[in-house]
């Protein structure tokens, strides 16, 4: 079994400032209140697309 003895020392990873605990939670809810914002303007504007398309004339 040769993958017991292997190092583990690559496999260490540091965490930067904003990467994990409050800092992180306070990201992702900045994120998801803007892809919300932007989700709701987008869904607007092919609402009004869709609505002038179908009028006709």
């Amino acid at each position: 079994m040769l993958w017991f003895g292997r190092n583990k020392e690559p496999q260490r990873f540091y965490l930067l400032p904003g990467m994990g605990g409050r800092a992180l939670r306070k990201k992702q809810r900045l994120f998801l209140r803007w892809s919300i914002a932007i989700g709701l303007v987008v869904s607007g504007v092919v609402t009004c697309l869709l609505y002038f398309m179908s009028r006709g004339r």
